[in-house]
């Protein structure tokens, strides 16, 4: 598989979805989806949409079951990089080459171009449920799903991890809690997105088990080797990351043992493709964006 180009096939169906969603505006609200735009179509990868829409592939061939809650999560996570960059938060004046929500539109409208993807993410997913949850057994597996979605985002997943940001100094930092912030706020949406999938499409208990912890551990890897990629960036910004508790070599090491445990994850997974899954671990952890 040519995982290079999989992935910008997926992302031009996932932009796709997007685009149709983002013309639902009248004059009064264009502002508000102006600045939604502008960050959500700045060159992302989507990634964490296409994880939705391949696990749920494993399963299921109807995409269209499962397009809204992947796109919603695309939303969510670009809710959240909009906040991240506000001078309260990381104070970032550029993301993917390009001036930031608040640079563009001001602190005020990106805090609430952040809150409209954040909401319009519940409502493509609630609007999808309603219209065609045409059985009890779909209906509870949409609903789960979108629980997934919003626990992992919520505050005891991707919200919880930016508290431990905000909160973490030199004094009180460690190990534990690094990877407590790593887990929430990285490998939890990627959790959600590849979870949320599987339910979706039918999986079984044992195989949703899996497939959490494939996300657990591909998370963790996707953020120490974001930190390997950050390094000169992370040491003069004073940033905590895992190479204040190892060296280089170390840190390597230990996305080459998390990928592994990802792949190792997926071996349960009885008659099911888990291609795309393995080749997307190993393009991740070999990145050098």
């Amino acid at each position: 598989m040519d995982i290079v180009n999989e992935i910008e096939k997926q992302s031009k169906v996932i932009d796709f979805y997007l685009m149709e969603i983002m013309k639902k505006r009248d004059d009064f609200n264009k502002i508000i989806f102006d600045a939604m735009e502008y960050s959500l179509f700045t060159g992302g990868k989507r990634l964490r949409p296409i994880m939705t829409l391949k696990t749920y592939s494993m399963f299921d061939d109807d995409l269209l079951k499962v397009m809204p809650f992947a796109i919603a999560i695309e939303m969510i996570h670009t809710y959240s990089l909009i906040h991240d960059d506000l001078p309260c938060m990381d104070n970032d004046d550029f993301r993917r080459g390009k001036p930031t929500n608040h640079k563009v539109y001001g602190e005020a409208m990106a805090v609430l171009a952040g809150d409209g993807l954040l909401n319009l993410a519940f409502e493509t997913m609630s609007e999808h449920i309603y219209k065609n949850s045409k059985t009890e057994l779909y209906f509870r597996r949409n609903i789960r799903a979108m629980k997934e979605i919003s626990t992992y985002s919520g505050t005891s997943g991707m919200i919880g991890g930016q508290i431990m940001d905000l909160m973490s100094s030199f004094n009180n930092m460690d190990e534990e809690k690094l990877f407590y912030m790593y887990r929430s706020k990285t490998a939890a949406l990627i959790q959600a997105s590849i979870v949320s999938g599987a339910i979706i499409g039918g999986a079984d208990s044992e195989d949703i088990r899996a497939l959490r912890d494939f996300g657990l551990y591909l998370g963790l890897a996707y953020q120490i080797q974001d930190d390997l990629l950050d390094e000169s960036q992370d040491e003069y910004i004073n940033k905590f990351t895992y190479l204040r508790f190892h060296s280089i070599e170390e840190a390597e090491e230990k996305v080459a043992d998390l990928s592994q445990d990802a792949i190792n994850s997926l071996r349960s997974l009885k008659n099911r493709d888990i291609g795309f899954l393995k080749e997307l671990t190993g393009y991740l952890i070999k990145r050098d964006v």
